[in-house]
């Protein structure tokens, strides 16, 4: 079972794998990894439960593992697990689910 399956956001927390930079050519010149952007959509691996409502209820995330997510550039807090980068951010960060055709 590897670290990330173990690990369970709290709240309205969600757990985001960033998608891989492009590399990116400008008139034949190649970008270094230093000065590209990073991405601003990435894979959700992991859900908090949800939310606690002034009334005591639990509300239901909308997001759930596995969707493909844009996010605020300067959204969620990056932590490393097992090497690999992932952020950890509110749902509120979460700005849309991309659905792919």
């Amino acid at each position: 079972m590897s670290t990330v399956t173990k690990i369970k956001p709290l709240g309205d927390r969600v757990l985001v794998k960033p998608a891989e930079a492009k590399e990116t050519k400008k008139g034949g010149i190649i970008i270094p990894d230093t000065a590209k952007e990073k991405p601003m959509e990435g894979e959700v691996v992991a859900v908090g439960p949800g939310k606690i409502s002034d009334s005591g209820t639990r509300m239901e995330m909308d997001i759930k593992k596995g969707d493909k997510v844009l996010y605020g550039k300067y959204s969620g807090t990056e932590v490393k697990i097992d090497d690999v980068e992932y952020l950890i951010m509110s749902s509120d960060d979460v700005m849309a689910i991309i659905h792919e055709k």
